[in-house]
C-alpha cells in the first residue's frame, strides 16, 4: 500500500481557490444554497454533517445561527418538525448536535462506550437512580427533568432534580433515551427503541467505516481535509490507523489528491472539485456564529483565510482581544473582520458594542458596497434575533462608524 506523500510531492493550491471551495460546501457563497423551508434546514443539516447546539443567548443560540446563513427563511420551527419526523436526532459530534438521522450508527460506538463507562465524560453512575427513572418514562412516557422535581426539600432523595438531571443525561448519553424536544432549553426524553423508525441502521460500525465516515462527512462539508482535523476530539489509536489506510487506497486510486496548504500542511481533495471552476462570489456579507462550522477549527480558518479567530466567551476578560460574543464577519470570500453583538430582545434593540474591519484594504479604504451589504446583513441578523431598533457604538478603524451608522438607519 502507498504511502502518504511527502510535502515536496504535494500540489500548492491559491488560497483563493481554497476559500471559494470552503465556502461553497459550507452553503455560503450563494444566497439560496440549499432552498428555502424545512427541505432546505434538513439537506443544509445533511451536507454540513452535524449543526452544534450552545446555550449562549447573547444572540440567536448556535444551532439556529447557524441555519439562518444558510436557509434565507429558516426558522426554529424546522428542527423542532424535523426532529418529530425522525429526519434528524440530537446528540454528540465533537460537542452537542443535531445530526442526520442516516449517521445514527456512527453514534452507536460513544454510546457504547458511555454505558461502560470508558468513555470520560460520564453524568451519572447511580445505577438505582437510572433503573427508576428509566422504569418511570416506560410507563408514563415522555418526561422532562423537571418532571423528575421533588415537592419536597431539595435534598430529599433520589427525585432531587440535580441527580435525576445527571441520571437522565448519563441514559441519554448511553443511548437508553432520546431527546424528543426542547422548551426553551429543557430536554423532553423518551425512550430509543419509542422514537427510532424501524428502518434506522442499528449496526455497530467498525473502526475502519467510522473513519470512512468521518472523512467523507468532512470533506463534503469542507471540500478538503488534514488527517487532523479529520479526528478532531476523537480518541483512539485504531481509528487513526484505519484514517490512514483508507488515505492510501484513495491516494492510490486517484480518488483523492494531496494539496499542500499556504500554512504547508497536507490536506487531501477531490480531484475533480480542485479542477472545477469556482463559483463566483456574489456581493453578500454574512454574520457568523462563533460556533459555525466554518470556523470552529481555528488553525485551519488561520490558514486557509489568514483570519486568527478563537471564541473569546471562555476566556477571562483580562484575555479578550474583541469581545465576549464576537461574530466573524464574511463579505464574499473573505472573513474580513468581527463584530461584538448583543441582542436586546425585551427592548427590541439589537446592539453592536464594537465592529472591527480587519481586512486591509477595506480597513483602509471606506468600501460603498461593503457598507451597505454589511449593514443588510446586520438588519437581516437583528430581526432575526426579535429586534427593530439598531445601534452602534464603535467601530475599529474609527472612520467606519459614521458611514455605517447612516447606512444601518
Amino acid at each position: 500500500m502507498a504511502r502518504l506523500p511527502a510535502t515536496n510531492q504535494a500540489k500548492r493550491v491559491p488560497a483563493a481557490k481554497l476559500r471559494h471551495i470552503a465556502l461553497e460546501q459550507q452553503g455560503l457563497l450563494k444566497q439560496v444554497p440549499f432552498g428555502r423551508g424545512k427541505n432546505a434546514t434538513q439537506r443544509a443539516i445533511e451536507q454540513l454533517g452535524y449543526v452544534q447546539i450552545d446555550t449562549i443567548s447573547v444572540v440567536a443560540r448556535a444551532h439556529d445561527h447557524v441555519l439562518h446563513c444558510r436557509v434565507p427563511n429558516y426558522h426554529p420551527d424546522h428542527l423542532v418538525k424535523l426532529q418529530r419526523e425522525g429526519k434528524i436526532f440530537e446528540y454528540w459530534y465533537h460537542a452537542a448536535a443535531y445530526l442526520p438521522i442516516r449517521d445514527f450508527r456512527f453514534a452507536l460506538p460513544r454510546m457504547r462506550d458511555m454505558a461502560s463507562h470508558q468513555e470520560r465524560w460520564i453524568r451519572s453512575r447511580d445505577h438505582k437512580l437510572m433503573a427508576e427513572i428509566h422504569k418511570r418514562i416506560v410507563q408514563d412516557g415522555p418526561l422532562r427533568a423537571r418532571d423528575f422535581e421533588s415537592p419536597q426539600a431539595a435534598n430529599s432523595g433520589w427525585w432531587d432534580w440535580k441527580p435525576a438531571k445527571a441520571a437522565l443525561e448519563q441514559l441519554f448519553m448511553q443511548g437508553d433515551l432520546m431527546v424528543v424536544g426542547r422548551d426553551g432549553f429543557q430536554k423532553t426524553y423518551d425512550l430509543t427503541e419509542r422514537v427510532l423508525a424501524p428502518d434506522v441502521d442499528l449496526r455497530l460500525p467498525s473502526d475502519h467505516e467510522m473513519a470512512d465516515y468521518l472523512l467523507h462527512t468532512m470533506l463534503r462539508s469542507h471540500g478538503f481535509v488534514t488527517a487532523k482535523s479529520t479526528t478532531h476530539l476523537r480518541r483512539g489509536k485504531k481509528l487513526r490507523v484505519a484514517l490512514k489506510e483508507i488515505l492510501d487506497a484513495q491516494l492510490s486510486a486517484g480518488t483523492l489528491v494531496a494539496i499542500r496548504l499556504p500554512s504547508d500542511e497536507i490536506a487531501y481533495a477531490d480531484p475533480e472539485l480542485l479542477e472545477r471552476r469556482a463559483a463566483p462570489a456574489t456581493e453578500r456579507a454574512a454574520i457568523l456564529s462563533p460556533f459555525d462550522n466554518l470556523v470552529i477549527l481555528r488553525d485551519r480558518v488561520q490558514a486557509v483565510f489568514d483570519f486568527d479567530f478563537q471564541i473569546e466567551c471562555y476566556l477571562s476578560e483580562s484575555n479578550r482581544r474583541f469581545g465576549y460574543f464576537c461574530l466573524p464577519l464574511i463579505y464574499r470570500d473573505k472573513l474580513v473582520g468581527r463584530a461584538d453583538c448583543k441582542a436586546h430582545r425585551r427592548q427590541s434593540h439589537f446592539e453592536i458594542k464594537h465592529l472591527h474591519v480587519e481586512d486591509q484594504r477595506l480597513a483602509s479604504h471606506i468600501d460603498g458596497a461593503f457598507t451597505n451589504t454589511l449593514a443588510l446583513a446586520i438588519r437581516r441578523f437583528a430581526r432575526f434575533n426579535g429586534c427593530e431598533a439598531l445601534s452602534i457604538n464603535r467601530t475599529s478603524p474609527h472612520s467606519w462608524l459614521e458611514p455605517l451608522s447612516q447606512a444601518l438607519s
